[in-house]
């Protein structure tokens, strides 16, 4: 009996989120945290749209069935999409466990902050985004409706708004030259794709 795609989709997001969870205990001290006291749009959007985007995207998994889909990608496609989407999520806890105790859900300076520039922190320089985009885009691919769609584009958008918040946070932190040569080395979220932006630095996901 073939595994139905939607149960991999499932148990592969499910098995991500409860073992994300209980990894957020492994994490060192903070020793300085990115103010929030006077927070605006630039600091809320990379929160709240992860967060709408998330809402939509379990909403369109739980009515797919109800909606028109936009096309249909076929049993073979959307085997081929859980397991790009599996791969996303390997891909994530591969830097979770390259970055170790460094690692924060917030944006933080963690004690002994440095840049991490091997494994998969040599690929992009926001591995644990680049991976949750790929899972992500996938997932709503298999879908193929507007309500997972839109959702996966607003997690998306604010996956990026948070990364270049974490670049500029942590530059001030640890310096521009620490940066320099990492971020000319290495893309941000995409491999061996760069491109320039004044306001953008290397950092740590």
């Amino acid at each position: 009996m073939s595994i139905r795609p939607g149960t991999i989709f499932a148990v592969a997001w499910l098995a991500w989120v409860a073992s994300w969870i209980l990894a957020a205990f492994w994490t060192g001290r903070t020793e300085k945290r990115a103010a929030t006291w006077r927070a605006g749009w630039d600091v809320w959007a990379p929160r709240l749209l992860p967060l709408a985007g998330a809402i939509l995207l379990y909403h369109a998994s739980r009515n797919i069935q109800h909606e028109a889909r936009l096309w249909h990608v076929g049993h073979g496609g959307a085997l081929a999409l859980s397991a790009v989407t599996c791969a996303g999520l390997l891909f994530t806890w591969w830097a979770r466990i390259h970055l170790g105790r460094l690692w924060s859900g917030a944006i933080t300076r963690k004690q002994d902050h440095r840049v991490i520039d091997s494994g998969p922190y040599g690929v992009v320089r926001h591995p644990i985004y680049a991976g949750l985009i790929v899972a992500i885009v996938a997932t709503a691919a298999a879908q193929a409706i507007p309500t997972g769609l839109i959702g996966a584009a607003l997690i998306v958008a604010g996956l990026g708004l948070k990364a270049r918040a974490e670049e500029r946070f942590l530059t001030a932190e640890l310096g521009t030259e620490a940066y320099g040569a990492y971020r000319q080395r290495v893309p941000m979220l995409i491999p061996r794709v760069k491109w320039r932006d004044s306001q953008s630095r290397s950092d740590q996901d």
